[in-house]
């Protein structure tokens, strides 16, 4: 297997997406960066990988269209396979679950787990009959634990975790590594606002926050061929939290 593959990271304009498209574009694949609405950003994130000698490319859809989705998949499928996906897009629309509503329930949901089958659904035959693929799901702390105000993220999560462990089990024969990484509390605009200071040092044994730049390099790592026995798994990125 060529070390340089094409790779598509959704969300890729967010602050823990635009550091693994950055990781990946740095190890030497082709990085789509996936937007719905950051365009601008994601534009600027494949400018940053090609003056850095990369390749990339900015795709914009929107993940819980499934014929949007299904379109674009298949306008990059044009060009050939995509052999690395990493679902990274996601979304917290935070409640005490008695009075959350419907709308903040599926906003949530509906990203996470629907978006998570109208990507990856059609890129997994032209993946399979390669005989070589990553797939990588972006998870969380909040899945492993539970996390007040976030029953809907942590469902969303907990849904990407299972369907992980599954697909890994259809595909392992194939070549195709399925994992998720399990982040923590990550220094990023998501994260930042919810915790402050004192907050991550009662929450966090190393007491700080992760950076993006440690996630993208567990994503690094589980893209690479020295993860190639590693499927099915959920590892969590935090700091020692659990």
């Amino acid at each position: 297997m060529s070390k340089s593959v094409r790779a598509l990271v959704t969300g890729g304009s967010g602050g823990i997406g635009a550091a693994i498209c950055r990781r990946l574009g740095q190890d030497g694949h082709f990085v789509y960066v996936h937007a719905h609405r950051g365009t601008a950003t994601a534009q600027s994130i494949v400018d940053e990988i090609v003056a850095a000698g990369g390749a990339a490319a900015a795709v914009q859809f929107d993940l819980t269209d499934l014929l949007a989705t299904r379109t674009a998949v298949e306008k990059l499928l044009e060009a050939g396979p995509v052999q690395i996906l990493v679902n990274n897009a996601g979304v917290h629309d935070d409640a005490a679950f008695p009075g959350m509503s419907f709308a903040q329930w599926n906003r949530v949901i509906d990203l996470s787990v629907n978006g998570f089958y109208n990507v990856t659904q059609p890129l997994m035959l032209p993946m399979i009959r390669t005989r070589w693929g990553r797939v990588i799901n972006l998870s969380s702390v909040s899945a492993l634990t539970g996390n007040r105000g976030q029953v809907n993220y942590a469902a969303a999560k907990g849904a990407l975790n299972a369907a992980t462990k599954a697909l890994s089990l259809e595909v392992a024969s194939r070549g195709i590594t399925v994992n998720a990484v399990a982040p923590g509390i990550i220094s990023t605009g998501m994260g930042d606002a919810a915790f402050d200071a004192a907050a991550i040092a009662a929450i966090v044994p190393m007491k700080r926050a992760g950076t993006a730049a440690e996630v993208a390099g567990l994503v690094g790592y589980l893209t690479s061929e020295e993860a190639a026995y590693i499927t099915g798994q959920v590892i969590s990125i935090n700091g020692g939290m659990i």
